[in-house]
C-alpha cells in the first residue's frame, strides 16, 4: 500500500431518506360512489449505515465520497398501501474506524468487529394515511401526515490501525527500514526526518505459515502529545497495537533518555498506553565493533532491567530472527 493511498481521515456529509407522505384517497368503486378513507401509509425513508469489513485497510475509497444520501420513502397509495421504503445506503469502513460528531468532536460509536452495522443517519418515518384518522364523527378525513424529514448529519472518520505490533521512534530511527526488511512493505525510506508522513503497514510471516501485523507510525518528536509535529495524527494509530517496539539507533546520544521522552510523550498522550507489552529495540547496530556491542549490552543490562531488549541491523540482516522470535512470543502471551 503506498502512503498516498493510505486515508486515515476524512469528513462526510450523510443524509438519510425522507419518509414519504400519507395518502388522502377515498374508496370508490363502481357501485360504490362515497366510500370511506382508503389512504394508505408513506414508506420509511433510508437508513445510512457504516458497515465494519475487515478487508479494509484504509479510508482511500471514501476520500472523494464527501456527499452520501439514502432514498427517500414513497407515497402511500389507495386500498391502503404502503409506499416502498426508500434504498438504505452502506458505507463500508475497516475495523478500527472511530466515528466523531463532526460540530462538537464527541466520538458516536466506533466499528471494531466485521459486518458490525451501526446507522449515522436514521430514515424519516412515513406518514399515516387517512384510514388511521377515521373515526364515528368524522367518516371521510381528508388529511393524511407528512413524511419525517431526514436526518443529516456531518461526521468525522477516524481510522486507529488495528495492527499487532506498532513500531515507536524518534524521526530517522529507522523504522521504515526495519518494516522493509520484515515484510514485504515497501514504505518511502530516505536519510532524513519524517520520511514517513502516514502510517505503513505489512505482514511479517512467521513460521509454519503464522503472521501478525507490524505498523511502522510516524516520528515522535517532544511535544508530541500536545500536537507537535504531527502530534496526535499517529498517536492515535498506537492505541491499538498489542505490543511496542521502541526502536532506538546505536548512534543516539543517550538510548536510555531518547527512551525516556518516548515513553513520556505516550504517557501524556494516554496514559493506558504504558500497559502495553514493550521491547526495546537498538537499531543500527552493524556500526559497532564487538568491543562496543558489549560495552553497550553492559550499560543496557543496567538501565533495562525489567525490560527485554535487543540489538539488530535492518540493513546487515542481524538479529530478526530473534526479534521475530520474541515479537511472537509477546504477542502470544498476550492473546492467552
Amino acid at each position: 500500500m503506498t502512503e498516498g493511498n493510505f486515508v486515515d481521515y476524512v469528513k462526510i456529509y450523510v443524509s438519510s431518506g425522507k419518509g414519504g407522505k400519507g395518502s388522502t384517497h377515498l374508496h370508490r368503486e363502481k357501485f360504490i360512489e362515497k366510500g370511506g378513507p382508503d389512504g394508505g401509509d408513506g414508506g420509511r425513508g433510508g437508513h445510512v449505515y457504516l458497515v465494519g469489513n475487515k478487508g479494509l485497510w484504509t479510508l482511500f475509497h471514501l476520500k472523494f465520497a464527501r456527499h452520501i444520501k439514502a432514498g427517500h420513502g414513497g407515497d402511500g397509495g389507495s386500498a391502503r398501501s404502503t409506499g416502498a421504503d426508500g434504498d438504505d445506503k452502506y458505507i463500508e469502513v475497516p475495523l478500527g474506524t472511530v466515528v466523531k460528531d463532526q460540530e462538537t468532536g464527541e466520538v458516536m460509536f466506533e466499528i471494531t468487529e466485521h459486518g458490525e452495522k451501526r446507522i449515522v443517519a436514521k430514515g424519516g418515518k412515513g406518514g399515516l394515511g387517512n384510514w388511521h384518522f377515521r373515526s364515528s364523527t368524522n367518516q371521510t378525513p381528508r388529511y393524511s401526515q407528512p413524511g419525517m424529514p431526514p436526518e443529516e448529519n456531518d461526521i468525522i472518520l477516524e481510522l486507529k490501525v488495528l495492527a499487532d505490533v506498532g513500531l515507536v521512534g524518534f524521526p530517522n530511527a529507522g523504522k521504515s527500514t526495519l518494516l522493509s526488511v520484515l515484510t514485504s512493505a515497501k514504505p518511502k525510506i530516505a536519510d532524513y526526518p519524517f520520511t514517513t508522513l502516514k502510517p505503513n503497514l505489512g505482514i511479517v510471516s512467521y513460521r509454519d505459515y503464522q503472521s501478525f501485523v507490524i505498523a511502522d507510525i510516524p516520528g515522535i518528536i517532544e511535544g508530541a502529545a500536545e500536537g507537535k509535529g504531527l502530534g496526535h495524527y499517529f498517536l492515535r494509530h498506537i492505541e491499538r497495537n498489542s505490543v511496542l517496539i521502541f526502536l532506538i539507533p546505536a548512534d543516539a546520544g543517550d538510548i536510555e533518555k531518547e527512551y525516556e521522552i518516548l515513553l513520556d510523550e505516550l504517557r501524556r498522550y494516554n496514559p493506558e498506553i504504558l500497559d502495553k507489552e514493550r521491547v526495546i529495540v537498538i537499531s543500527k547496530c552493524d556500526m559497532l565493533d564487538d568491543e562496543l556491542k558489549a560495552e553497550m549490552k553492559d550499560t543496557l543490562d543496567v538501565s533495562f532491567k525489567n525490560i527485554p531488549y535487543l540489538m539488530i541491523s535492518s540493513v546487515a540482516q542481524q538479529g530478526l530472527v530473534e526479534l521475530k522470535d520474541k515479537l511472537w512470543q509477546m504477542l502470544n502471551v498476550e492473546a492467552e
